[in-house]
């Protein structure tokens, strides 16, 4: 194997024992294998807040289970743009990997950590400061007004925690290996669940509990992930005191990222903007839509944990100068995803009941969430087929008109659609402009695609070879 600017033998070790070559082999089977373990790695991250509604819903109250709902729309507010700079980051990982570039591959890698580190500081001293505006802001029911903040203040207080992990499975799936982080989040969310209970049932901390239990669960996960790269990846070592900052990179990662970096703060703020609409139906409205989106986030899972693969699958590809993979790694990606997709569709719609019966006995809070998974869960092959093709055009390094894609769908589709069908219709209204604005987001990014000038923004600048359609 040919290492560009560095080379030794405990490198190329690295390389083909800890990290996944996506070069190589049947499309279909390494995307597939790539996926699986960083899927289950982000089902469990998602049983976090799947595990704090819950808890919360049955033992404090839907008071408290729709103000974990109104929190997570700010949290991402605020968060958003860093976890788009960290996206462009981990795609010229990816490509640097493909190329084998060892040198800029290791700087990529500490500029990411120092980015990193650096922004969830100021972003936690910033939220903290400014959640109960922002509250406000978007009419919070003052039922929930109080216990909201809580919640977002103490999460936002550990968020150097969360970022930390994020970014060092993050940089893992730019490298191919998609697997390290698992068994440790894994424990991680057993954690949260024993945590949970006990501060919020024996304790009767309330929401201050689930959060807490949070950010202890979420340090416990970073703090393991770092203490296993110093043990056993000696090339990655983490180390704060000799890590380098590298300009040229960030202005690269910068480059890709901002566009995705931009796209989540819109999306959040349009996420925010669609809460405050539904804020105006009240308490039991608000806490529906927080039950049946923890499903929901569970149910899409799939989608966007293929889309995150077949990025680094395209990155990878590029960077060694191999595009005509890239369209049989789509077709393979949208075929297995697709399947997965109707399957969730078909779980989601016919458990309904008793999945939102998990979260709390409100006859009321029921129906509504009822409505929302009978709704929107029937669109989920359109939110898969969106999100695949949006990896294809992220791991190519084409940012840009994905982000233009994503507001168009969600601020010209769905929130008008949003307000105008829930003064008609009411609530259900809501919940119909959410498919709305996925087909609509579905058709552009194929038409796009099929424009093919995605093809020609590689980092690496590796372009002779073409795609055909």
């Amino acid at each position: 194997m040919h290492f560009t600017g560095y080379y030794t033998p405990l490198a190329e070790i690295f390389f083909n024992i800890f990290m996944k070559d996506l070069t190589d082999g049947r499309e279909g089977k390494l995307i597939f294998w790539f996926t699986l373990p960083m899927l289950i790695g982000n089902v469990f991250q998602q049983l976090y807040s799947f595990v704090d509604s819950i808890v919360v819903g049955q033992f404090v109250g839907k008071e408290a289970l729709a103000a974990v709902g109104a929190s997570h729309p700010i949290i991402f507010s605020i968060i958003s743009f860093i976890i788009g700079i960290t996206i462009g980051g981990t795609i010229v990982i990816a490509q640097y990997f493909g190329a084998k570039d060892m040198i800029s591959l290791k700087k990529a890698i500490d500029t990411i950590y120092i980015f990193v580190f650096v922004s969830s500081l100021v972003v936690s001293i910033i939220g903290i400061s400014f959640s109960a505006q922002i509250l406000k802001l978007i009419g919070t029911p003052e039922d929930m007004l109080q216990e909201a903040k809580i919640y977002i203040r103490i999460f936002l207080a550990g968020l150097i925690f969360l970022f930390g992990f994020n970014a060092t499975s993050a940089i893992l799936r730019g490298l191919g290996d998609s697997k390290t982080p698992l068994y440790f989040l894994i424990v991680a969310t057993i954690i949260n669940l024993f945590l949970d209970l006990l501060f919020v049932i024996v304790f009767h901390w309330g929401i201050a509990g689930a959060a807490v239990a949070t950010v202890i669960s979420q340090a416990g996960a970073f703090f393991a992930t770092v203490w296993y790269l110093n043990r056993t990846h000696s090339f990655l070592k983490f180390r704060l005191s000799v890590m380098t900052f590298d300009r040229k990179i960030f202005r690269e990662s910068v480059r890709i990222g901002l566009p995705t970096g931009f796209q989540q703060t819109f999306v959040s703020i349009g996420m925010a903007a669609l809460l405050k609409i539904i804020n105006t139906f009240g308490t039991n409205v608000v806490a529906a839509y927080t039950a049946a989106g923890r499903i929901e986030n569970l149910a899409v899972l799939p989608a966007m944990n293929f889309s995150q693969a077949l990025s680094t699958f395209v990155g990878q590809n590029i960077g060694a100068n191999k595009l005509s993979r890239v369209k049989s790694g789509l077709k393979a990606t949208l075929l297995i995803s697709s399947l997965v997709s109707v399957s969730m569709s078909l779980f989601i719609i016919l458990l309904r009941h008793p999945l939102m019966k998990l979260f709390t006995s409100d006859e009321s809070v029921i129906f509504y969430g009822i409505q929302y998974l009978i709704i929107v869960g029937s669109f989920y092959t359109a939110f898969n087929i969106m999100f695949v093709l949006s990896g294809v055009l992220r791991g190519a390094g084409d940012t840009i008109i994905p982000m233009f894609i994503t507001l168009f769908s969600l601020w010209i589709i769905r929130i008008p659609a949003a307000y105008l069908l829930s003064g008609q219709i009411g609530v259900t209204g809501i919940w119909w402009s959410i498919p709305t604005g996925w087909i609509a987001g579905m058709i552009l990014s194929y038409l796009y695609y099929l424009r093919g000038s995605w093809k020609k923004k590689s980092v690496t600048r590796n372009n002779s070879t073409t795609i055909d359609n």
